[in-house]
């Protein structure tokens, strides 16, 4: 099964996987920023991509899903503001949106035997100069999980950082916190997440 096929399945198994709602920490981190281009890596149903149009960003959005795109598509028609975002299929280990954006953004950008690291540093380079680099992952995986754990690795930001060697640019954000999600029982239950948010030299 290739990757596409993967989270074509996964995706078609419902009329919808994700609430919908924009990423707390991608609403934190961005807040401040003047809109302007936005590439957003794994944008998934559009939740976030959604939400960064309505901030006045101009948003390329990027999946490997098309049954995703179709439907985060129909989202954004319907919340007016479908003609902000480009959607674009893609498969990140094979092909990447051209340009550079004035934020990059990757949340939660995890599949089987993706080359994560390798997806990350290209999508550094697609930052301009003076622009921002976000990316929010998962920590390691709670006490309270439940069922099969994928064989994919969690970092910490600092490894991320380390992966990236980008050493003149200024670090923003690196940092761990807790979130609070719903657990197999129904209660709530805190899961660890991290953030790294990074600012490209204006010179390059």
């Amino acid at each position: 099964m290739t990757t596409e096929q993967f989270w074509d399945e996964r995706y078609g198994q419902s009329d919808r996987i994700w609430s919908g709602e924009p990423n707390a920490a991608l609403v934190r981190e961005t807040a401040g920023l003047t809109p302007g281009t936005v590439l957003e890596l794994g944008s998934g149903e559009g939740g976030d991509a959604i939400w960064l149009a309505r901030q006045g960003w101009r948003v390329t959005a990027s999946d490997v899903s098309r049954v995703a795109l179709a439907r985060a598509a129909e989202h954004a028609g319907a919340e007016g503001v479908g003609d902000l975002i480009d959607w674009q299929q893609h498969d990140l280990a094979v092909s990447f949106p051209a340009g550079t954006y004035d934020l990059v953004t990757a949340s939660f950008l995890y599949s089987p035997e993706m080359p994560r690291a390798e997806i990350l540093r290209t999508a550094a380079t697609a930052v301009a100069p003076g622009g921002t680099l976000l990316i929010i992952g998962h920590g390691p995986w709670p006490d309270w999980h439940q069922g099969p754990r994928p064989d994919i690795d969690l970092p910490t930001p600092q490894q991320v950082l380390a992966d990236l060697a980008l050493p003149a640019w200024q670090v923003l954000t690196c940092e761990e916190y807790e979130r609070t999600q719903k657990g197999p029982d129904g209660e709530p239950a805190v899961r660890i997440d991290n953030t790294l948010k990074l600012r490209r030299p204006a010179a390059g």
